[in-house]
């Protein structure tokens, strides 16, 4: 069974954008889909920007550093279609978005 760990407040994340969110030492990237919530991992494969401050058009957020583009549903690199970012599942409860950690 999955142990879920809150990341950040529903509050926290306005509709169409992202944030950075630390737990445990870890960075995830923590998007607003417009109401529905998707949690990658932070770190940009390229040269490690966060992906938690790029710009989010739909459900693509754009590395502010180099422009490398993921799919936040999926964690899957549109740049590169050979890598990936973790995603995690995610569920809120009241007003805490939380994932599920091994």
């Amino acid at each position: 069974m999955a142990n879920f760990v809150r990341v950040a407040g529903t509050a926290d994340v306005a509709p169409g954008a992202g944030i950075v969110a630390s737990v445990n030492g870890k960075e995830y990237a923590v998007f607003n889909l417009n109401g529905a919530f998707q949690v990658i991992d932070n770190t940009c494969l390229h040269r490690g920007g966060p992906l938690g401050e790029g710009e989010l058009d739909g459900d693509v957020v754009t590395c502010p550093w180099h422009g490398w583009q993921y799919n936040v549903k999926t964690g899957a690199c549109l740049t590169k279609s050979d890598l990936q970012v973790g995603c995690y599942q995610v569920k809120v409860e009241g007003g805490d978005i939380k994932i599920a950690l091994p």
